[in-house]
């Protein structure tokens, strides 16, 4: 399909769900820059992929000339929202929050353009930490009614609860998302607030509390949650824990996960998570659904949101690394490839130039690198030829040598078709 307008890519995308008046909002957006805000509180050292939609969302807005303020909620964070919570969330230490928002702040540099393309930082307890408790009270708490509290459905769901309750440190969460909205609005200018559908009842929050004290018409947006298979908000408390940090979720494991698409879900996670035009996303989901068995929607996904979130080369790498443990040959990966593999498998040491050079029994690797039990089960595995070096059968009397190893580090060991170990070369 067409599309004219931001408003129209996003709904085509399945990305609105809610918005103030849509008819303003969109002259708005049209009539210059806007800026705009998406925030994360960090409750954990990194981000996850319900929240690399939102960090999208600030993408497009940004490649379409507007304004992104990413937050990173170090003052909300120690109290913790009760939107989409079954429990109440564990309060978290000033330094434990330092170190997951400076963790936080590096995920979103990479999807947005801090630099050059005018995207903003910041973190709301650079003006909230100094707020009296008086203050609050005078200039946020008499603008919102306990009425219009209690009918946001986050605190409802959580006070309908049987034995359930919400202690006034949760309840109190969307004052503070609206003040940061207040001073958004006074300090740069901010003009939308965007979130997923559970937040939609803290930004309207937002939306009435810089009407009543600036006079102001300002908007929100929200998008449906993704949702886990059970139908769960994906996000860290749910289990669906698929990180943006590297050292939480690997960016094979992270490539692997967009492989295991759903084919129904194809065409609604290539428009979401990637950045492909709407109308090569509905190409690629008609094309795919002729042959869901090529899986060719799965990896062109995997490919751009690894690319997104890790880089083209991590990218590049998973997907070697991907065909190699599916039992494709590694003497095509390159190094990064390779090292990928070793990073997901067993590994063993594979030994010194001198000892390549005169050739390695690979009878004790397979026992070192936990692809046998024993040397006797090693050579048995050998004699029925169940063993493969680099993706070439071998048999007993085959020794490893030093045209045996890749880049200059690495050997591939396969056990039947499944069981991977890679031997690292010794003092490389």
């Amino acid at each position: 399909m067409t599309t004219t307008t931001l408003l129209d890519d996003l709904e085509a995308r399945g990305l609105v769900q809610e918005s103030t008046d849509r008819e303003h909002l969109a002259a708005r957006l049209a009539a210059g820059p806007v800026a705009l805000y998406y925030g994360c509180d960090p409750t954990a050292d990194s981000l996850h992929i319900g929240n690399l939609i939102g960090l999208l969302v600030l993408r497009r807005f940004q490649d379409a000339g507007h304004r992104p303020v990413a937050l990173a909620g170090g003052a909300t964070g120690m109290v913790g929202d009760p939107s989409g919570q079954s429990d109440e969330r564990n309060l978290l230490d000033a330094a434990t929050l330092d170190a997951n928002v400076a963790a936080i702040k590096a995920q979103m540099a990479r999807i947005l353009d801090f630099e050059s393309g005018g995207a903003v930082l910041v973190d709301n307890r650079d003006w909230t930490a100094d707020v009296t408790l008086l203050d609050f009270l005078r200039n946020v708490g008499k603008h919102v009614t306990v009425n219009q509290m209690l009918a946001r459905e986050s605190v409802r769901g959580r006070l309908q609860r049987d034995g359930e309750g919400i202690s006034y440190t949760e309840f109190s969460y969307m004052l503070l998302q609206a003040h940061d909205y207040l001073w958004l609005n006074e300090h740069l200018d901010v003009e939308l607030q965007v979130g997923g559908s559970d937040q939609w009842g803290n930004i309207v929050s937002g939306v009435d509390l810089v009407r009543r004290v600036r006079g102001q018409a300002v908007h929100g947006l929200s998008w449906p949650l993704i949702t886990a298979p059970d139908g769960r908000k994906l996000g860290k408390s749910t289990g669906a824990r698929v990180w943006l940090d590297p050292a939480r979720t690997s960016p094979y494991r992270f490539y692997q996960h967009w492989m295991q698409t759903d084919d129904r879900q194809v065409r609604e996670y290539l428009a979401k998570f990637t950045l492909l035009d709407v109308s090569a996303v509905d190409d690629l989901a008609a094309d795919h659904a002729k042959a869901p068995e090529r899986r060719r929607g799965q990896r062109v996904l995997a490919d751009e949101v690894t690319a997104l979130v890790h880089g083209a080369a991590a990218a590049r790498a998973a997907e070697q690394a991907s065909e190699i443990l599916f039992g494709g040959s590694p003497l095509a990966a390159d190094g990064d490839a390779l090292a990928t593999v070793a990073a997901e498998v067993p590994t063993a040491l594979l030994g010194s130039d001198e000892d390549l050079a005169t050739g390695v029994d690979p009878v004790p690797l397979l026992v070192d690198a936990g692809l046998a039990t024993s040397r006797a089960d090693a050579r048995r595995s050998l004699q029925q030829g169940a063993v493969s070096v680099n993706g070439e059968r071998v048999e007993t009397g085959r020794m490893i040598g030093k045209g045996d190893v890749l880049h200059g580090r690495y050997v591939v060991l396969r056990k039947g078709k499944k069981s991977y170990a890679v031997l690292i070369r010794d003092g490389s």
